[in-house]
């Protein structure tokens, strides 16, 4: 696989599950509203899906060192990365009361994250188990980080 679509496969994959699960939990747990999750993801999934598709395209850029139809490449599947893995959330949020919901995205967010992980470390040469924790520990302080967040706004602008 080329290196400009690994790039974008890779920042969409990662950025898009972090993002939303972040947005699930800050949303789930200042709303109790799924009409606010599901609000909250379409949204991100095109809004971050494209800012981050054009913030990677003007890095590349930047780095003046990539052809024209690599900067592309990494631009169109940077959005599609993004956007295909933030729509994967809205399923489980459809069809499940939202706090299984919230359990579900989090556990399909962490095994995507701890299967890519594998296989960047498997690429690399290095441990994966290091490479697995490293990210996973990220991923973690999003969750937590998010979930007291929407228990602070809740607490705090009472609807």
């Amino acid at each position: 696989m080329k290196l400009s679509i690994r790039k974008g496969l890779g920042f969409g994959l990662t950025s898009g599950i972090i993002t939303t699960l972040g947005l699930i939990i800050g949303l789930g747990s200042s709303t109790d509203s799924k009409l606010v999750v599901i609000g909250g993801i379409l949204i991100i999934a095109v809004s971050d899906a494209l800012s981050d598709a054009l913030g990677i395209h003007i890095s590349e850029e930047f780095e003046n060192k990539h052809t024209v139809r690599e900067i592309w490449e990494s631009t169109v599947f940077t959005f599609l990365s993004k956007f295909v893995f933030a729509l994967t959330f809205v399923l489980p949020t459809l069809l499940l009361s939202l706090p299984v919901a919230i359990l579900v995205s989090t556990i399909w967010g962490l095994s995507l994250i701890i299967g890519f992980s594998y296989y960047i470390a498997k690429q690399g040469g290095a441990r994966p188990f290091k490479v697995i924790l490293e990210h996973l520990v990220i991923v973690i302080v999003v969750i937590i980080a998010t979930f007291y967040l929407g228990k602070w706004v809740k607490a705090t602008f009472p609807a």
